[in-house]
Parts: structure tokens; C-alpha cells; sequence
């Protein structure tokens, strides 16, 4: 009977274990995608903002 309550316990603990391992990965991916669109965004903005300045260099000089 205890080899039985104890295979029981390991298989629950097994599968708690991998259902957790589950969404901490769902979680670093979904951090990972927000930390790429951000990147992304802000080297939008400062390209942007280059060509704003680069704009604003030839209408003095002009």
C-alpha cells in the first residue's frame, strides 16, 4: 500500500511539475516577444527621429 500511495504522490508531483515548467516557458516566451517589440519600436522612433533631424539640418542650410 505505501508503494502504491507513493508512486501515486511522485506521479501527482511529476505532473504539477511539468504543468508549471509549462507556464514559466509560456511566460519567458511571451516577455521575450514583448522585450523584441519594444526594441523594435524604439529603433523605429530613432530612425524617425534621424531623419527628422536630417530634415531639419538641410532646411537651415538651405
Amino acid at each position: 500500500m505505501v508503494k502504491v500511495a507513493t508512486y501515486f504522490a511522485m506521479s501527482l508531483g511529476a505532473f504539477v511539475f511539468w504543468q508549471s515548467m509549462e507556464k514559466v516557458h509560456v511566460w519567458i516566451a511571451l516577455h521575450q516577444d514583448e522585450k523584441q517589440e519594444r526594441l523594435e519600436r524604439e529603433a523605429e522612433i530613432r530612425r524617425v527621429r534621424e531623419e527628422l533631424l536630417q530634415q531639419a539640418r538641410q532646411n537651415d542650410i538651405a
